[in-house]
């Protein structure tokens, strides 16, 4: 009888499809699982196996690639590892593995490869190859699909106002593999963007960046992702009112929505005279409470800051990183063991705390001097942190206790919330004081640029226990930061 060929599929344990082609009837067999995916940097198993079981202790099994047969990735035979043909970068990540946990082994057959710290190199085919002396027995090889992933950032949403109610999206996502996909759509359907385009980094992983325009009374979602994996996604909210333009965003990522409310709102001032006599007649009334909601308060709260005014201080322990005097500080070294990043090392706590009311204070970041110019490097917001971690690799966010604006020199057109995912916000004039506006029972920290009486965003949050102002004067600026203090009695 001629040498029969048949096609055999199996469906194992782990709910994959097996599939090989054995070539004699009564000879070697190898199955395999025909595709794996792993996250880079993590530890995968490529499944293959003998069928029906038998010890693969005498027999000689070769991993390679494409079809680098005399260049193996794993080579064993005689019962021992030869590694003087090994492939150098799989020195030291490659072994024997277990298809499963019930597995026996070599003894009973099982030739799986595990493969350590995988990279994105790795992506691609692997030949499971084994090979008898034994005439009855000859050869089989099958191959198995490898896909490396990495999971990059939450997608960084920012948005520019336009002229007639629509406003200019831009949603970009850094550190991907392989190519992701980027969708946006809002509540009824897919939307076309503008623009997609993708780069690659050094080290081999990808970015996208789109944007397109949208109707500033939507809700507009941008989701990142590769297949096989959770996406990734940003959601911002946009409501269309004459002078009012409010963002809101949140991540599958994050347990829970982070919303809040951003983009310079310049409320006319009627308006704000309107309602702070409202206010005025419930206080008469016998209506006032002190966790009344103001959601907004734009240049009623600089008109009228005194009422809620508090004179800040720095704690008393201060920071070796910092330069203090006087409520101003800047930084304090120039050899810093986080190097130029701006991290809580060069961070400090104000006092006094807050566990209810209303309160606001200003911080000056910067004088309108040639000399000296504004600060572009700063942290201002407020932290339910006893204490400031000094952990290099802390990355303070809202989730951490720590609600913030800051202001980088590599971003010189926005600013940015701590929240997670990062949205930017527009710099429409970049402010001497800032102006902060912490309502701890309402759930509201809004911050204003002084100068200009405008808002430039407001955070939303839910306190508890005792939060305290939060600053730093971040590194390199020439400007120092100053905590100012008002003599007017509320």
């Amino acid at each position: 009888m001629g040498a029969l060929m048949m096609h055999v599929c199996l469906v194992a344990a782990l709910g994959a499809s097996l599939c090989t082609a054995a070539p004699v009837s009564g000879g070697i067999q190898v199955f395999v699982t025909p595709t794996v995916s792993v996250r880079r940097g993590h530890t995968t198993t490529l499944p293959c196996w003998l069928n029906p079981p038998q010890s693969a202790e005498g027999l000689e099994v070769r991993w390679f690639r494409l079809d680098k047969f005399d260049s193996p990735i794993m080579f064993y035979r005689e019962k021992s590892f030869q590694d003087s043909s090994q492939k150098a970068s799989y020195v030291g990540r490659v072994s024997f593995g277990l298809k499963n946990a019930a597995s026996g082994g070599l003894t009973a057959g099982d030739l799986s490869l595990k493969l350590e710290n995988a990279t994105i190199e790795d992506a691609g085919d692997y030949t499971c190859y084994v090979s008898s002396d034994l005439s009855d027995q000859g050869y089989d090889r099958a191959s198995v699909s490898l896909t490396v992933t990495e999971m990059g950032a939450s997608p960084l949403l920012s948005a520019e106002w336009k002229e007639d109610h629509m406003v200019n999206l831009s949603c970009e996502s850094e550190g991907w593999y392989p190519e992701p996909s980027l969708r946006w759509s809002d509540q009824k359907q897919v939307l076309t963007p503008k623009s997609l385009k993708y780069s690659k980094d050094s080290s081999g992983l990808l970015s996208v960046n789109s944007w397109l325009l949208a109707s500033s009374s939507t809700e507009v979602s941008c989701t990142v992702g590769v297949s096989n994996e959770e996406p990734k996604e940003a959601r911002l909210r946009l409501e269309n009112h004459p002078q009012t333009e409010s963002i809101q965003s949140s991540s599958s990522s994050v347990a829970g929505w982070v919303a809040f409310v951003v983009l310079l709102i310049a409320m006319l001032v009627l308006l704000g005279g309107l309602c702070y006599k409202k206010r005025e007649k419930k206080k008469k009334s016998g209506n006032h409470h002190t966790n009344e909601n103001h959601p907004l308060l734009p240049k009623e709260v600089l008109s009228t800051a005194s009422k809620f005014n508090v004179n800040v201080t720095l704690d008393k322990e201060g920071n070796q990183y910092l330069k203090i005097k006087n409520g101003i500080l800047r930084d304090g070294r120039c050899d810093f063991p986080d190097g130029e990043k701006v991290t809580c090392l060069t961070a400090i706590k104000g006092t006094p705390g807050f566990s209810s009311g209303q309160h606001y204070w200003e911080v000056s970041v910067g004088k309108n001097d040639p000399n000296v110019g504004l600060k572009m490097s700063w942290w201002v917001g407020v932290t339910s942190a006893k204490v400031i971690p000094q952990e290099l690799d802390f990355s303070p966010n809202t989730s951490k206790g720590f609600w913030f604006l800051s202001s980088s020199p590599d971003r010189s057109d926005s600013f940015q919330f701590s929240t997670e995912p990062k949205v930017l916000l527009p710099v429409r004039s970049r402010p001497q004081t800032v102006g902060v506006y912490l309502n701890y029972d309402s759930g509201e920290l809004s911050f204003y640029n002084v100068d200009d009486k405008s808002l430039i965003g407001s955070l939303n949050a839910t306190f508890t226990g005792e939060v305290f102002p939060f600053f730093n004067p971040g590194k390199g600026d020439k400007a120092a930061m100053e905590i100012l203090q008002r003599t007017e009695k509320g």
